[in-house]
């Protein structure tokens, strides 16, 4: 095996690690370009939901579904808008509400089926 080689290995093998620590999980929240309206918030979480669709992240049944709710909470001293979906077509019930998570700028945060 030649250097080359070892090193091409070496950074494909690093190159998850630096798209997770760039995606938007640095809890910046962001400050830098301020503060969207709820309505920005709302289109915004609900063009991730399509985007988690179109991934086959979550069901396809999700796709229909609009918006539940959404509010602004703090989480360890951060506030962050909180969008919910509900699908009750979802067979788990403990599945069937999604809560996706973005700054208060608008960038998305993360989505899970706890809202915590």
């Amino acid at each position: 095996m030649n250097f080359k080689t070892l090193l091409l290995g070496f950074f494909l093998g690093l190159a998850p690690f630096m798209v997770m620590a760039g995606s938007g999980h640095d809890h910046d929240h962001g400050h830098a370009h301020g503060p969207v309206d709820q309505d920005t918030a709302i289109l915004k979480a609900t063009k991730i939901l399509e985007s988690l669709v179109t991934k086959n992240v979550i069901e396809q049944s999700w796709k229909t579904i609009k918006l539940s709710s959404i509010e602004k909470k703090v989480f360890k001293d951060d506030t962050e808008w909180v969008a919910s979906f509900e699908n009750n077509k979802i067979a788990d019930v403990k599945k069937r509400k999604l809560y996706i998570f973005l700054t208060l700028g608008g960038d998305y945060i993360a989505a899970n089926y706890t809202g915590k």
